[in-house]
């Protein structure tokens, strides 16, 4: 019988599609990148924040991605398919935990600062993660680090980004 538990236990499972048409040999999984997430979100996240619900948001962002995979912009689906498939995972994943489904429509649709933020740290991991792909396999990833930079526009962020990227 499938749960919510052994269900999002899966996205330790599904890797990153990005990556792997990148080329880059055994890359991260979509749990591993919401785990990045949530690191950057504990450490960077301003004063302001609820930083308990940003951890949150990052933890369930992708959680729909065990049903439906990590979609690409290289896939041929459009962001409105997109998130039509993803809403339908997500009502599947959080039937039993609709406070789970509040937090994953309060990222999709960006309103909160919370959710925003979040958002800048999704793209912050990914240019973080692509720096060390390219460090350690030599892989072109400056797709992924320009991406990534176009999503960014918190002040701290921006600088972390220009630090490191």
């Amino acid at each position: 019988m499938s749960t919510l538990f052994d269900d999002a236990m899966g996205l330790k499972h599904v890797t990153r599609a990005g990556w792997v048409r990148a080329g880059i040999p055994s890359p991260e999984s979509v749990a591993g990148h919401s785990w990045g997430m949530a690191w950057l979100v504990m450490n960077l996240c301003p004063e302001s924040l609820n930083v308990e619900r940003a951890m949150k948001l990052a933890l369930v962002h992708d959680l729909p991605e065990v049903f439906v995979g990590d979609i690409t912009p290289h896939d041929g689906i459009s962001k409105a398919d997109k998130v039509s498939m993803e809403t339908q995972a997500a009502e599947k994943l959080f039937t039993v935990r609709p406070d789970l489904m509040e937090l994953w429509r309060e990222y999709v649709d960006g309103e909160t600062p919370e959710a925003r933020f979040v958002k800048e740290c999704d793209a912050l991991d990914m240019a973080l993660q692509a720096v060390h792909y390219q460090r350690k396999h030599g892989t072109n990833t400056s797709e992924f680090i320009a991406s990534a930079k176009a999503k960014i526009n918190s002040p701290a962020l921006l600088a972390l980004f220009d630090k490191h990227c």
